[in-house]
């Protein structure tokens, strides 16, 4: 197994996490160790380095992940060629909170200033702060004119919310509490900033991503009402948008990219088509997404499907189960990748199901990133139980062929790949991967699947050893995989390439014919 895992953040993970949770901490982490691994730091950036690494696995093992985003904040600060001062260790220490981050701006929005540890710093009793909103747009990349003057001109339009005195030196122990008029407030994404001054001397700025959204009570409360006298098999379709919200509102999740007036609107759509006792995805096909509660975790998830045109009850069709990287979601292999998956499923004649995978870092049951606290064990079984209730739920929707259902995955998802593949082996047809990493010790449990298996060798985020290692265990144990390296390939640039093959490859494989056979 891997000592170390990295993982790309920057092409998973949305731009601007919106819940009063602050941001994942796996994706923290996967972010300082690519930033670190790029970085190569040597000399005396090193050997600060080796320290802060010292102090974050000290902390994860105290379970103080408190100091671990401190160490986290330090450690990158040091790999920008920057000093870690008394004013970033408070700066990185504030965190802005509320019960609710979904906000329907007809009622007073209350949030506190809070700390997540104690920083190394002296204020005085003279603490005071300012609350601004302004409109979220995604942070600029370097050199891009365009971007940087959007995100200029949302700085400069900003909303002055007031200023406020009496705040703690310490918000761990008292944290600030503040109720705000949103009422004049644009609808959509924005962003609450509160600055915090001792005297005149900014202290540094917090952030929390809201979605303001006037009427939404109203809205969520109609759709549940309806809810209850519609068809079962679309009742979770009507329930998630208010469902996902709750979950925002708990901090047990992020809003990320969800668009929170296009889920209502999608809800009601459904609604327009569910009266009477009717299933209005009964005969559907082509792209769309559908929800259902997971028992146990009591939330509803959702599952982005396909169905080819062609499609009929009478034959049995091959179903395709994608699996997304670390900070995606079930969109991933419909909407990225050129959009080429549901392409290749309507040409090769799949069924393609993508899960969410319970959360967006689930790992789908695998343990390769660490066995974790209990929280972390909960949810990769979610994960795992999720991908499960997916195929069982297009099995009982579809006429689904047994001897021909496959997995596939990228990042995070070809890691749960080669984890599911390896505890469910009579399940999977054939497998593809792309940049993952796995045990070889669990070659053996999948050395009957064929398999094709794709990675770059310059990929900074997976190391290429990852799939170089599983595939010589594969293949020491006689199993039949094609192994695609791509020179020079990185971490995401040898997916697009080789989605045909892999699709090819899949539509040559049926459990109990011969290897490589054409069904």
């Amino acid at each position: 197994m891997m000592r170390r895992l990295l993982i790309a953040v920057a092409v998973f993970t949305p731009a601007l996490a919106f819940a009063q949770a602050l941001p994942n901490i796996n994706s923290l982490s996967v972010r300082y160790n690519s930033i670190k691994t790029a970085a190569k730091p040597e000399g005396e950036l090193k050997t600060q380095i080796d320290e802060v690494d010292k102090a974050i696995a000290a902390a994860r093992r105290e379970g103080n992940i408190g100091e671990v985003r401190r160490q986290i904040a330090k450690g990158m600060t040091l790999l920008n060629k920057e000093a870690w001062t008394p004013q970033l260790d408070y700066r990185a220490s504030l965190a802005l909170r509320s019960a609710r981050t979904v906000i329907d701006s007809t009622a007073p929005f209350a949030m506190r200033i809070e700390q997540i540890y104690r920083p190394s710093i002296e204020l005085s009793t003279n603490l005071t702060t300012r609350i601004r909103i302004r409109k979220r747009v995604p942070p600029a990349r370097p050199g891009d004119a365009a971007a940087e003057a959007a995100v200029k001109a949302a700085a400069l339009q900003a909303k002055d919310l007031g200023t406020f005195d009496g705040v703690s030196r310490d918000l761990r122990e008292t944290p600030f509490a503040i109720e705000l008029d949103l009422a004049g407030v644009e609808n959509g994404a924005q962003v609450i900033e509160a600055e915090v001054f001792d005297g005149t001397a900014s202290l540094g700025a917090a952030t929390l991503g809201v979605f303001v959204s006037k009427g939404l009570d109203s809205k969520l409360k109609a759709l549940e009402t309806a809810a209850a006298s519609v068809d079962a098999a679309v009742r979770d379709d009507l329930l998630f948008p208010g469902d996902y919200i709750k979950n925002v509102n708990r901090g047990r999740i992020e809003l990320a990219d969800f668009n929170v007036a296009d889920e209502i609107a999608k809800a009601e759509t459904i609604l327009a088509g569910a009266t009477g006792g009717k299933d209005p995805f009964k005969s559907r096909t082509g792209d769309f997404e559908r929800h259902y509660l997971l028992n146990g975790a009591n939330e509803i998830m959702p599952y982005r499907v396909y169905v080819p045109k062609n499609y009929s009850a009478s034959k049995a069709m091959p179903l395709v189960i994608a699996l997304h990287g670390l900070g995606g979601n079930e969109d991933g292999f419909f909407d990225n990748y050129q959009q080429l998956p549901p392409k290749l499923s309507e040409q090769h004649g799949f069924l393609l199901a993508a899960p969410l995978g319970f959360r967006r870092d689930g790992f789908y049951g695998s343990g390769v990133a660490g066995s974790g606290d209990v929280s972390e064990r909960r949810k990769r079984d979610y994960s795992e139980k999720d991908v499960l209730e997916v195929l069982r739920l297009m099995k009982a929707a579809y006429n689904v062929d047994d001897s021909r259902i496959y997995l596939i995955g990228h990042s995070m998802g070809a890691i749960g790949t080669w984890a599911l593949a390896a505890k469910y082996p009579q399940t999977w047809a054939a497998l593809v991967t792309f940049a993952g990493t796995g045990s070889p010790s669990l070659a053996d449990s999948m050395k009957g699947i064929p398999q094709f298996v794709v990675h770059g060798d310059a990929d900074n985020t997976v190391n290429v050893s990852g799939s170089r290692n599983m595939v010589a265990a594969l293949k020491k144990l006689n199993a039949n995989v094609t192994y695609v390296e791509v020179p020079g390939g990185s971490h995401t640039d040898v997916v697009v390439p080789n989605l045909e093959p892999a699709f090819d490859f899949l539509a040559s494989q049926k459990k109990g014919a011969a290897a490589g056979t054409k069904q």
